[in-house]
């Protein structure tokens, strides 16, 4: 059986991590979707496409029309796709970023979750992990719409579990904290860095849970910190 790996957000600071560590692996082919694709090192089974806003329809619809299904092929999915906005209270959140955030983190992996199944139940199967927010899990101040989006994505992601029973799907997230970026770094410059996840470490994750995925699902797994052991 073929393996296809899907990424969409290859090209930010978590997606380059990812992207790394699972083009190591046994993929026979990878799609990599992002708004402005770019690789140092691609290699021969890669293949880069520019996406436009995913929170459209017809945007969605055109991206995975580069994929074909196949009843020989595993298809798996690991999304980046979203957006923050913080620092309000709920009564000084207005409503444009209130829905820039349903848009950005439910509307476009509604959309991305929506072909995706539709790519698996015309092949083999599939796994899909979607990129949540441990505020989704633990309210913070400051957080309500970026929150409420994350949180709504999980109920998505747990719906979607059920459904694709049917159609050998299954379907998880990550949630986590902080992420050791360099725009985190520079946000927060006199943090204890070693205790943030690394992309790097969070792509084996998601590779565990595709090596898994026949039994894996419905998962949200929270990446609150780190610890070294080396």
């Amino acid at each position: 059986m073929k393996k296809e790996l899907i990424i969409f957000g290859s090209n930010g600071a978590l997606g380059k991590g990812v992207t790394k560590s699972l083009k190591t692996k046994d993929y026979d082919k990878i799609y990599l979707f992002d708004f402005h694709p770019k690789e140092e090192n691609p290699g021969p089974s890669s293949v880069h496409i520019e996406i436009d806003d995913l929170s459209i329809g017809e945007n969605a619809e055109k991206a995975f029309a580069n994929i074909e299904s196949a009843k020989d092929t595993a298809f798996f999915l690991f999304t980046t796709v979203g957006g923050f906005a913080g620092g309000k209270k709920v009564w000084d959140t207005d409503l444009a970023e209130w829905n820039k955030m349903i848009e950005m983190n439910l509307t476009t992996s509604f959309l991305i979750s929506k072909h995706f199944a539709l790519l698996v139940k015309d092949s083999h199967s599939g796994s899909i992990c979607f990129t949540s927010a441990a505020a989704a899990l633990s309210p913070e101040i400051g957080k309500s719409a970026y929150g409420a989006s994350k949180s709504a994505l999980i109920y998505l992601v747990k719906t979607l579990s059920e459904e694709g029973k049917d159609i050998n799907l299954s379907v998880n997230a990550i949630a986590p904290y902080i992420i050791d970026t360099p725009a985190n770094r520079e946000w927060m410059k006199d943090a204890d860095f070693n205790s943030w996840m690394q992309p790097a470490e969070i792509g084996e994750l998601i590779h565990s849970l595709f090596n898994n995925y026949n039994f894996v699902t419905g998962n949200i797994i929270t990446l609150r910190y780190r610890f070294s052991i080396i």
